[in-house]
């Protein structure tokens, strides 16, 4: 929870955060990197509601998730707001991740370059495909055979796995992956996993953002 202390946020323990309020966290992050960069020392709830079109209600409500909001007329302290947030998404350390099918998209994510800038590093690619074994990538990211997989995972503290396989792939990985201690997937395959309770997964599914964009634009043409 948050605590005022001269305007600022301290963050205590969290309980009960439903995934909607948890959803815009990396949202309210990355404005408050923009007004970082800006040199944006204090910024209030409905400063900040203004640039990311959403009501100065609904930030504080999000915020008070977490024990409170800053003081009135005092506003947020930019930065600290920022490092705190950064906690909460575990954005504080490093975590160590293994992209599972090399094809178009798995090699595009290991050349993105934000993921490691917010602390998330790709140690190495795996994939059935023989040609593309040994390939080194941006950074030195080298592709291995899917037999490497189980021991390169327990020698490297591997804390996410990020699936880019075809869907009956992803469902025969997604087990072995959990068996060799896996605990956080993103899924970027067309298909549900099936996994423990206890395994994190964030799905990714391309064509349902597609559709989503597609029907709001069939409203507006109706609209018309």
């Amino acid at each position: 929870m948050f605590d005022i202390f001269e305007g600022d946020f301290k963050v205590q323990e969290e309980t009960n955060i439903s995934q909607a309020v948890v959803s815009r966290l990396p949202r309210y992050f990355r404005y408050l990197g923009d007004l970082k960069d800006e040199g944006v020392e204090r910024i209030s709830s409905h400063e900040l509601s203004v640039r990311m079109n959403v009501t100065a209600s609904q930030i504080r409500q999000d915020f008070n998730h977490f024990g409170g909001f800053g003081q009135q007329g005092y506003g947020y302290n930019v930065t600290y707001l920022y490092d705190e947030i950064a906690k909460i998404l575990g954005l504080d350390k490093k975590h160590n991740l293994i992209i599972v099918g090399a094809g178009n998209l798995g090699q595009a994510l290991a050349n993105y370059m934000n993921f490691e800038k917010r602390g998330f590093i790709i140690k190495a690619l795996f994939d059935r495909n023989t040609e593309l074994h040994g390939k080194v990538l941006r950074g030195g990211i080298k592709i291995y055979p899917m037999e490497e997989l189980e021991n390169f995972i327990r020698e490297n503290d591997i804390d996410i796995a990020v699936l880019t396989l075809p869907k009956a792939g992803a469902l025969e990985c997604s087990s072995k992956l959990v068996d060799n201690g896996i605990k956080a997937i993103w899924n970027f395959a067309h298909t549900d996993l099936d996994v423990p309770g206890d395994v994190a997964v964030e799905n990714v599914h391309l064509s349902d953002s597609l559709m989503k964009l597609s029907y709001n634009e069939k409203k507006r043409f109706d609209k018309e």
